[in-house]
């Protein structure tokens, strides 16, 4: 995951738990993440969130992994380097 993702990724949590009312520990409670986990995310910690643990964090939300992905940070979204 390259950066401009990464911190896509960490703003639409953030955005979702306000929108929703969540803190990071009552969003990990509702998705049965670990706090840490989420906090990870959000912090930049954990670089490469896997797909398994964004679809838990939307069922938590009860949206849909279109949903977490249907905003203007991830449509103008940055190629990702290919090595």
């Amino acid at each position: 995951m390259n950066l401009y993702t990464q911190k896509a990724t960490a703003k639409r949590i953030q955005q979702l738990c306000a929108e929703h009312g969540y803190n990071i520990n009552s969003l990990a409670r509702a998705a049965g993440v670990p706090p840490t986990t989420v906090k990870n995310i959000v912090h930049g910690t954990s670089r490469n969130p896997g797909i398994v643990t964004i679809k838990r964090l939307c069922d938590g939300l009860g949206i849909s992994l279109y949903d977490f992905f249907d905003c203007d940070d991830f449509r103008t979204n940055e190629p990702e380097e290919t090595e």
